[in-house]
């Protein structure tokens, strides 16, 4: 069989075409510039992390305008496959218009490690968005927390940081926002505009993302992030 040889021209098309691959790459991770970290069409770039094992198309499933709804069950934690460090990340969730009762959910921030201490949890912070606590930080799986003191007692159950403002979530079945901006171990949370609490001397400062499943349907949607320069 006689041997192709690629011309001199094709080469130079084929190199120019992954370097404009790689560049676009690039740009996506580049400082300044937003990303959607869901794409509209599949669930590249996430993972379910669960046991036993379940795909994430069993709990996670796209709507129109590009809404992610979320089934809740069986109880584990989205989170995303690449690892940020200082960065602002923008998320919209929302309850049903008659959500389950006790329904809770939260972003996860700097996830360290997988499932720890004999729980579904990882070693992360928790930006709560459970109605009527959305705002409160949660450090999880024994994680050393953060400077400012807890509100919760030494040795509680579940350690939190209360929000600084009382509750300014939107009604069941509305949209609500959660901005949260991580930088060299602080973090700083907005809900729905106004601030809601600011931590220092996070341990660990970096790592994946993702959101808490606790067994109660919620949908998502314009989940960015924004590598900070």
């Amino acid at each position: 069989m006689p041997r192709i040889i690629p011309s001199p021209r094709f080469l130079l098309l084929f190199t120019a075409s992954l370097l404009g691959l790689a560049s676009a790459t690039v740009r996506a991770q580049s400082p300044g510039k937003a990303v959607d970290l869901f794409n509209g069409h599949d669930f590249a770039g996430w993972q379910y992390v669960v046991s036993p094992a379940t795909d994430i198309k069993a709990v996670c499933s796209y709507k129109d305008g590009g809404v992610i709804a979320v089934t809740g069950a069986p109880i584990g934690y989205l989170a995303t496959t690449a690892s940020y460090k200082n960065y602002k990340l923008h998320v919209e969730w929302r309850w049903p218009a008659d959500p389950v009762k006790n329904s809770n959910s939260g972003v996860l921030i700097h996830i360290a490690s997988g499932p720890v201490n004999g729980t579904q949890w990882p070693v992360c912070f928790q930006v709560q968005t459970k109605p009527t606590r959305a705002g409160d930080i949660l450090p999880m799986g024994g994680t050393p927390a953060f400077t400012e003191k807890l509100t919760t007692p030494p040795g509680a159950r579940t350690p939190q940081l209360d929000r600084q403002q009382p509750s300014n979530e939107k009604p069941f079945g509305e949209w609500n926002t959660c901005d949260i901006v991580c930088r060299d171990g602080t973090m700083d949370v907005t809900i729905n505009g106004l601030a809601q609490n600011h931590v220092t001397g996070c341990k660990p400062a970096e790592g994946t993302v993702g959101f808490q499943l606790e067994g109660m349907p919620y949908d998502l949607r314009n989940v960015r992030i924004e590598v900070l320069k």
